[in-house]
């Protein structure tokens, strides 16, 4: 499965509007605050993430990307 920053933002919109949070009018930032943080997510997990294969042809240590 790939890395989306756009479907976890709309996740972090879905949960926030559960929470009862206001995500649409001329005050909302929580569409805005819902990208920032799903990029910073993406861009850490693809800058430090690493997956370990033990077994088979493919075995070893992979960067996430």
């Amino acid at each position: 499965m790939a890395l989306s920053s756009g479907s976890l933002e709309a996740k972090i919109i879905s949960e926030l509007q559960a929470q009862d949070f206001v995500t649409e009018g001329q005050h909302a930032f929580v569409g805005k605050m819902a990208a920032a943080i799903a990029k910073a997510v993406i861009d850490e997990i693809t800058a430090n993430a690493d997956v370990n294969v033990t077994a088979g042809s493919s075995a070893g240590t992979y960067k996430v990307s």
